[in-house]
């Protein structure tokens, strides 16, 4: 027997998505490159080293955007929910909500625990809070950043414990289908 034949394969996320930047962004940054590029040229009254300055602030633009874009959400086989580098156990999940881009700013703001576990990223407009049932865990919920905060919760085995019968999904943010997450197929899975 092989080596190779005796390990066990790996098993596949529920759920997986990164939290990546907006396309625009990155046009953003080109034009932001162009522009303090070209003023480190006329600082430099145009040197002909001064063209330097555009792929060293382009790479500062590209490796900012990049790192902020790195953040993952996934639900691994297990059913535990890695956001970031914390991983909570599916046996500390009590239940969990999604939290629609109207109701984020309340989530946010008053209505946010100090003591609460939060993955906040700005240019994704829907959230999920899991709500924690550990005694030895002094931390109330886990407020994470997600695109499909529907998806995570099912990924978990779970219902939305913050959704009205006959009411809608948690709002969507527009073009998130666009939007380049990873594991979009591997959630599909999980759903049927």
């Amino acid at each position: 027997m092989t080596q190779a034949a005796s390990t066990p394969a790996p098993q596949q996320d529920r759920y997986s998505e990164r939290l990546i930047v907006p396309w625009w962004w990155w046009l953003a940054g080109l034009a932001i490159t162009a522009i303090f590029g070209y003023e480190v040229q006329l600082a430099a009254y145009r040197e002909p080293w001064s063209v330097v300055a555009y792929p060293v602030i382009a790479a500062l633009i590209g490796w900012g955007l990049y790192s902020m874009g790195r953040t993952p959400v996934r639900v691994d086989a297990n059913g535990s929910l890695h956001a970031g580098k914390a991983m909570l156990p599916s046996e500390v999940i009590a239940r969990g909500a999604t939290v629609s881009a109207a109701q984020r700013s309340a989530a946010m703001g008053r209505q946010l625990d100090p003591a609460a576990f939060v993955l906040h990223r700005t240019w994704v407009k829907t959230m999920v809070l899991v709500v924690l049932d550990d005694p030895d865990d002094p931390t109330p919920y886990w407020l994470i950043s997600t695109r499909h905060p529907d998806r995570v919760l099912v990924a978990l085995g779970m219902g939305d414990a913050g959704r009205v019968p006959g009411q809608e999904p948690a709002d969507r943010e527009s073009g998130d289908e666009e939007s380049g997450d990873e594991g979009h197929g591997k959630d599909d899975a999980a759903q049927g």
